[in-house]
């Protein structure tokens, strides 16, 4: 899945290990990445996580998206920061799941992240036109 996630490899993001109900991925924040303020926009924290959280997901087979999401930003981030998400699905039911993935910089909690996935029964995710 994360092969073709053009989204997320154009920014950078690379998968460091995956394994059941587990990803890790790392991303450096750019310039373009920044706010106003100075700091990692919220937007790209929010997208690194999430792309954790489909790799964890979609590590079992079915094709897994998300039926929605959270996020805590705990600390901010600036042009430079190497960034490293941790996803773990904490359960599994019928079609559905809960994963967490921690945001960190080196040892420091950036953004704690909740999602909600859901399993479809097709490999077909485009509504037809």
């Amino acid at each position: 899945m994360f092969a073709a996630d053009e989204a997320s490899r154009s920014l950078g993001i690379e998968l460091l290990e995956h394994g059941d109900g587990t990803a890790v991925l790392r991303m450096t924040v750019t310039a373009a990445m920044a706010n106003g303020h100075k700091i990692a926009h919220g937007g790209y924290l929010f997208l690194l996580a999430d792309t954790a959280f489909a790799c964890a997901c979609n590590s079992h087979g079915p094709v897994t998206v998300a039926a929605g999401a959270g996020i805590d930003f705990v600390a901010p981030a600036y042009e430079g920061d190497v960034l490293v998400a941790t996803a773990r699905e904490r359960t599994r039911f019928g079609r559905s799941g809960i994963c967490d993935v921690t945001v960190l910089r080196g040892d420091q909690v950036i953004a704690e992240f909740r999602g909600r996935s859901r399993s479809i029964p097709s490999t077909k995710t485009k509504e037809p036109q």
